[in-house]
Parts: structure tokens; sequence; C-alpha cells
């Protein structure tokens, strides 16, 4: 019997619990089908829930998109680690990519990152999920909380400079970015997103 037509036993398994599976399920399916084959009744078989229960959670399979990213970079905790208690700007872009390679870096996490980053590849609607996401929930808070100048620009800089250097070093795997140790690629990239986040900008961009 394959893992995806198998049926649970035991007791019923609770809302948060369903929901969890729901989440693993999703991502294992994005991972091997994408965004766009990956179906709401295929990612339910294999969570072994129905199919409402998936819109009952999550409305849409854009929503479970954004809820299976959500849950496997946990942006609260990430921007707050990042900020810190003393909002330092100094080492701000290092805290900030070292938050983001770390990760990539854990066996778990980078596989539930890489199967987001893939399904983002794979399917435009999925990239545009992704960049909203990352935007608007890890960049624009951590730019907001320098009082600088711009942050909608700062936090799109950010967004394309770090979701490019996932993508070169656990997608594409770009030689030798992808053979870096991680202290020495956070030491390459973090003045820039230092400058990005409180540097001066070169024009002004307010609208």
């Amino acid at each position: 019997m394959t893992r995806t037509a198998r049926k649970r036993t035991g007791r019923r398994p609770g809302n948060t619990e369903s929901r969890q599976l729901i989440l693993d399920a999703a991502r294992a399916k994005f991972a091997t089908h994408g965004y766009e084959g990956a179906s709401i009744r295929s990612i339910a078989q294999e969570a072994g829930v129905d199919t409402a229960l998936i819109h009952h959670f999550f409305t849409s399979k854009d929503g479970l998109f954004s809820a299976a990213v959500h849950d496997a970079v946990h942006p609260e905790q990430l921007v707050a680690a990042v900020v810190g208690k003393r909002r330092a700007l100094r080492g701000l872009g290092e805290r900030m990519v070292r938050a983001i390679v770390g990760l990539w870096e854990g066996e778990v996490s980078r596989n539930q990152m890489s199967s987001i980053m893939r399904s983002a590849v794979s399917h435009e609607v999925a990239a545009q999920l992704l960049r909203r996401f990352f935007t608007e929930e890890v960049a624009l808070p951590v730019a907001r909380s320098t009082g600088k100048s711009d942050p909608e620009v700062r936090a799109a800089l950010v967004t394309s400079q770090l979701v490019g250097l996932a993508m070169t070093r656990y997608i594409v795997q770009v030689h030798p970015i992808d053979k870096l140790p991680a202290d020495e690629l956070v030491a390459c990239i973090a003045p820039t997103i230092q400058r990005y986040l409180t540097g001066a900008l070169p024009v002004s961009f307010r609208g």
C-alpha cells in the first residue's frame, strides 16, 4: 500500500494535529508535483483527512501554500531574533542573513524550504505568494524597525538578495556558493543587506 493510499488508524487527530498533518502533506506534494500539480484532493489523501477540512483551515490552495510557508519560516520569531530587544542597527544585516541561512542549513527546515522554493520556481502564483510573504512578513518589519526612510524599497531590495541567495546556493547550487561554509557566506552577504537596511539610497523612491 502506498503512502498516499494509507488510512490512519487509532484515535482521531485533534484540530492542531490535523492542521499540521495537512501542512506536512502539502509541502510534500508541492515538492514532488509543484504548486499546480498538487491538488487539494491529493493533499487531503496524503494527510488522511477530508478535503472539507483543508478548506476549513486554509480556505484555498493559495491559503494553504501561504500557511505552509509561514509554518516553515515562523516569521514573528525570525523578525524578533533579527531585530533584537535593543533594536541595534549595528550588525542587523549579519543577523538577517544568518537567520535566513539558518533556515536552510537544518535538515528538516531545508526540506521544508526547498519544497516551497521549488514550487515558486515552477508556478507564478506560488512565486507571487512567496515574494509577498517574505517581503511583507519578514523583510518589511525588519526594515521598518530601523526608522530609516523608504522601508518598502529597502524590504524589496533585501528580498531580492536573500531569495536570490537561496536559489543559487540551495536550489540551482551554483559553485562555489553552494560549498561555502555558512559563516563565510554570511560574511560575504551581510554588508550588502546592512547597506540595504540602513545605508543611504541613491535616489528617493517616495512616490
